[in-house]
């Protein structure tokens, strides 16, 4: 990637799911160190978009181009993906009984970094990111989201994107299922990590969580289109007046 160069630009990207069009003309662009936003109704395709991103088989891209760091990121595997970079933190997290939480970060921060980091170094590493995410050291010991909360399973999320250290990093409705103090606790975490090494796509219903972390963009999904861009700014306007009011902004004059 040139220092000209964007991390991520996706230009009139069209995805189908089977036989359905949800993405029809997505274009978006963010620079390293950036924080987006990307607000919308269900349906809208705000989760298509990052799952197109990351390169789930069952969204097929028909149009358009996604380069990151110049580079196609249509012709990685989602494997490669996650190596070379891109983090998708999930809605719903699945569980995946049997397999403990230790040996499965031990393994993927081996895969990313590309060598088997010494345990003392990984140990002591983990000890920090899980206090800045009140996680408690028996932890690790559990399955992977075997009988999580809500809360629990947002905090591995992000102490994976902490470990992995992505230099771009999608996350999927993170405030869903959060209590206010989970909330809080889950927004500092990527607030520490957000900034000139990662930038990030928040992909949210509502406005509460940009009350702890600002974005520099804010971006409006309707119908498989983004149609209205601009500064944190947007989002409060967003909560007070709905989505109707974008549909009304964007309608022409006489027709609503």
């Amino acid at each position: 990637m040139t220092a000209k160069e964007p991390l991520l630009a996706i230009k009139n990207l069209h995805v189908r799911v089977e036989d359905k069009e949800i993405l029809k003309g997505v274009n978006l662009t963010i620079n390293g160190g950036e924080v987006h936003a990307l607000m919308g109704r269900n349906g809208s395709g705000k989760s298509t978009l990052s799952y197109t991103l990351m390169g789930h088989p069952r969204y097929t891209v028909t149009e358009g181009q996604i380069l990151y760091k110049g580079k196609d990121l249509t012709q990685m595997s989602a494997d490669e993906r996650a190596r070379s970079g891109v983090y998708l933190a999930f809605q719903y997290p699945v569980a995946v009984p049997g397999i403990s939480i230790s040996n499965f970060l031990r393994s993927i921060v081996k895969a990313r970094r590309g060598k088997d980091v010494p345990v003392k170094e990984f140990r002591k590493e983990l000890k920090v990111h899980m206090a800045k995410l009140e996680m408690k050291d028996d932890f690790l010991s559990r399955y992977i989201n075997d009988g999580f909360s809500g809360g629990e399973k947002k905090r591995l999320e992000i102490l994976q994107m902490a470990l992995l250290k992505p230099e771009l990093a999608l996350l999927d409705e993170t405030d869903s299922g959060l209590d206010i103090d989970a909330l809080k606790v889950v927004a500092t975490g990527i607030n520490s990590m957000a900034g000139p090494d990662m930038s990030v796509l928040l992909i949210t219903h509502y406005q509460r969580i940009l009350n702890y972390i600002t974005p520099g963009f804010v971006h409006v999904m309707q119908a498989g289109q983004i149609v209205l861009s601009g500064g944190s700014e947007l989002a409060t306007e967003l909560e007070a007046r709905g989505y109707d009011w974008v549909t009304k902004e964007l309608a022409p004059a006489g027709t609503v």
